[in-house]
């Protein structure tokens, strides 16, 4: 295994390098292939990895590579850790991008820049692996600024458009401040610690009392690193811009791995968190406040990429819910099932869109039902997944963080469950809208709708099944299952025991699932019965549903308190600090010299005699220093 783990972030790698030299002069099949089999090759030796370790009554191992940075007491190798929660990651990582790049063979072929999008997307999973293989915080913060930076890429990988060049660059800002915490974070641990290695740091902190003003600090900071990366408030708003990606990106990038790097590093270092029941408050709050306003908002969205947006806005929500009352295994088991399930969610969505010639409105869309039977039978699976129906996978892992909710607090149990209906009826009425009743399109562009080709057709049925079984790898006791997640995840992830007897958890199910059919039916008559479609953006509204439609206005909250401040603020120092205090010293000593020349070139007069006389004296006054001063 110790030959092998190298290779997993190797291949990728080689990936990015091939097809990006060769951008220009491979054909796009033989890119394709390159592209993904390096991916397929990565999953198949992540198996062998899961696979090896599972048979391992040890669980853990630290491969190291090379000594990468050592100055003083700073000592950082450059190591991978092998245990339970990497080696899940590796699988999702690796299995989920490479069903990303199969479908990518098609539905980019046509793009000009086909060579060019598989080397970003091949550096992407480079810098993931990068970032959950590491053995220390500095080669976690290497793969965590490396795929910010292919964010920036491919969510601006159509740059000619002004408005996808802008959305990459706020995604790039905004997770620069994020990651400013993150740094910060790291460096006031090595302060505290002596070490940023994990082996070093959490065997000290496990010996340590909770209520720690550093440690909690050094959560804190550690918690708005995540922030930016898993997109909770007040930093979320770039990862709905972010939908000007190809649809490809928002499946691998913002459903399936980068989205749910905060999560796994709170979930890495959950030893430590738990020492701060202070910023898990704040966690649970902040992340119960982001799952309620982005479902709040996906209400009235008409844009099916953007509904899908601000689901995985929620999703992540919840899942920092339940890091923040302690289920770490919990919400880990919700950032796999989520894997799944929206991948599979914004697959088909591109195939609706790839169907629809680039139509993302759903108003323009309806009836879809007969003319994408794949599509519609796989997201139908999907929504049933995301919305927490029973047997599905999201019903299993969504109902875990619901349970430990109630038992930590029950306002944030009844905010949860509030959502989870939200949730539902949004995800259904995108159903809804999307392939039942009528087609709202002109006549010639339903005349060229069809399902998708194989290439993407097949990664949808693959998630499909994942997303209906994947609740199997962590059954609960009351169901008699054996919690295989939690008992592989606990030598590495605190766990706390539920405390919660059977009646009252089959009781919260109960509820959970009422309120999910609930909203579905009302979706239903809403939407299907009812025939509802949403207004024309010009139309009158109430005034919450124009909030929500509005995104309740906080990218102009935003703009106002933040950006047009800091622009009149960097106005004024280039008017007055830059252009008057420093340019004006700068010119003035170049005024100062020019002026001064101008005297001091009167010496030279080109008279011998008067040179003669001034190196007499310059001789008598050297001679006279020497004689009185030394």
């Amino acid at each position: 295994m110790e030959q092998l783990i190298w290779l997993v972030p190797l291949l990728p790698f080689l990936g990015f390098v091939i097809n990006g030299l060769g951008r220009n002069s491979l054909s796009k099949g033989l890119v394709g292939v390159i592209g993904s089999g390096v991916i397929l090759a990565s999953f198949i030796i992540s198996l062998f990895i899961f696979f090896s370790l599972n048979g391992d009554a040890q669980k853990s191992h630290e491969v190291f590579l090379f000594d990468w940075i050592s100055a003083g007491k700073l000592h950082i190798p450059l190591s991978f850790l092998v245990d339970p929660l990497s080696s899940i990651m590796l699988l999702i990582i690796t299995g989920i991008g490479f069903l990303i790049h199969l479908y990518s063979t098609s539905y980019m072929h046509d793009d000009a820049g086909f060579g060019k999008f598989f080397s970003y997307l091949n550096l992407f999973v480079f810098f993931m692996l990068l970032l959950v293989l590491g053995s220390n915080y500095i080669v976690m913060f290497i793969g965590w600024e490396g795929v910010g930076l292919c964010s920036y890429l491919l969510i601006g990988f159509w740059y000619t458009n002004s408005a996808y060049a802008s959305a990459a660059k706020k995604a790039f800002v905004m997770n620069r401040i994020g990651d400013l915490g993150f740094l910060l974070g790291v460096f006031l641990m090595f302060n505290f610690f002596g070490s940023v290695e994990f082996a070093k740091i959490f065997p000290q902190a496990a010996n340590m009392l909770p209520g720690n003003n550093t440690i909690v600090l050094i959560t804190i900071l550690l918690f708005i690193g995540a922030c930016g990366k898993s997109a909770q408030l007040p930093l979320f708003t770039w990862l709905p811009d972010a939908m000007a990606g190809p649809t490809p990106v928002s499946a691998l990038i913002h459903a399936a791995t980068m989205v749910t790097a905060g999560i796994y590093m709170i979930a890495r270092s959950s030893v430590l968190f738990d020492l701060a029941p202070f910023t898990q408050n704040i966690i649970a709050i902040i992340g119960t406040a982001t799952a309620l306003i982005a479902a709040i908002i996906a209400l009235t969205q008409t844009d099916i990429k953007k509904v899908l947006a601000y689901s995985t806005v929620s999703q992540l929500g919840y899942m920092f819910l339940g890091l923040g009352v302690g289920a770490y295994t919990g919400s880990f088991f919700h950032v796999l099932t989520h894997a799944f399930f929206k991948a599979l969610l914004f697959l088909g969505a591109g195939s609706v869109i790839h169907a629809m010639h680039h139509e993302q409105d759903m108003r323009h869309m309806g009836g879809l039902r007969k003319k994408l039977p794949v599509t519609f039978l796989t997201m139908m699976i999907g929504t049933i997944a995301i919305a927490g129906l029973p047997p599905f996978s999201g019903f299993f892992s969504k109902d875990e963080i619901l349970a430990n909710a109630y038992e930590h607090n029950k306002v944030l149990w009844a905010i949860g469950l509030f959502t989870a209906f939200l949730t539902a009826f949004y995800m259904f009425r995108m159903m809804f809208l999307t392939f039942s009743g009528k087609y709202r399109g002109t006549h010639h562009a339903e005349s060229h709708i069809h399902e998708s080709p194989k290439a993407m057709t097949i990664p949808l049925i693959i998630l499909a099944v994942l997303a209906a079984i994947g609740g199997a790898i962590n059954i609960p006791h009351v169901f008699g299952g054996n919690a295989w997640l939690e008992h592989w995840l606990s030598p590495v992830v605190a766990q706390h025991e539920l405390g919660l007897d059977h009646a009252t958890e089959y009781a919260l199910m109960g509820v959970s699932v009422l309120a999910a059919l609930a909203a579905t039916i009302y979706a239903y008559s809403k939407y299907v019965k009812g025939a509802h479609v949403p207004v024309a953006d010009e139309a009158p509204r109430s005034a919450l549903a124009k909030l929500s439609y509005h995104k309740f206005y906080l990218d102009e909250v935003y703009d106002f308190l933040i950006t047009k401040p800091l622009d009149a603020l960097s106005k004024f120092f280039y008017r007055i600090l830059d252009s008057k205090f420093i340019d004006g010293i700068v010119n003035g000593l170049g005024w100062g010299t020019n002026e001064a020349s101008k005297g001091i070139r009167l010496l030279q007069s080109g008279n011998v005699g008067f040179y003669i006389f001034m190196m007499v004296f310059g001789i008598i006054a050297l001679l006279l220093y020497t004689f009185l001063y030394i």
